[in-house]
């Protein structure tokens, strides 16, 4: 039963945001008593900790999954950056990193601890894979280059109120990103993967 607490929860808070969604609405959409989820939870912010945990979990096994087809390195990031559209597709218009940070900021900076270290691995990983393939230059500082990306992406996350305009932007710094390391071969692979979003 906890898991399926906050798996509905989690469903609910990416959708319709964190300050929104009661205990009651929780409830309410799992046809229980409020009672039940607070033998599980002694309050909404326990309960919104363990679901961000979730999500966090699930994201990095997508990812996995994603490294592991071996993709080349900027394909790689065009599909990941895929995965997530398609993750906050049903969502509201307020980014739900944005609600976070603004309404539990303590919760926020958890999350954003565990987020820092792992994108600077998978980053760093992804910049040494397009190194050896020949699609970013060899020259890059690569700790700079994680530094500057991780940077752009949480301040877009941070203070873009909506999801939509914070995942355009996302877009853009992505193209931003790849064409600041990229190779004459990497540039090609970077209009290729440009040109499927727009068709």
């Amino acid at each position: 039963m906890k898991e399926k607490i906050i798996a509905k929860a989690s469903d609910l808070f990416l959708k319709l945001g964190f300050k929104s969604v009661t205990m009651d609405d929780i409830a309410g959409e799992m046809c229980i008593s409020k009672k039940t989820i607070y033998k599980y939870f002694c309050n909404k912010e326990v309960l919104i900790e363990e679901s961000t945990s979730m999500v966090h979990r699930q994201v990095h096994e997508i990812i996995d999954s994603i490294v592991a087809k071996n993709h080349n390195a900027i394909q790689e990031n065009f599909e990941i950056r895929e995965m997530f559209r398609d993750m906050f597709k049903n969502n509201i218009d307020t980014s739900p990193i944005y609600q976070l940070k603004k309404h539990y900021p303590e919760i926020y900076q958890n999350v954003l601890s565990h987020e820092i270290d792992q994108c600077t691995q998978y980053f760093t990983e992804n910049i040494q894979k397009g190194i050896r393939e020949k699609l970013y230059r060899p020259e890059l500082n690569i700790e700079i280059y994680v530094k500057f990306y991780y940077t752009l992406i949480f301040h877009i996350n941070e203070n873009t109120i909506s999801e939509r305009e914070a995942q355009e932007i996302e877009l853009e710094a992505l193209e931003y990103h790849t064409r600041a390391m990229a190779t004459p071969d990497g540039i090609l692979e970077l209009e290729k993967q440009l040109k499927k979003i727009i068709t």
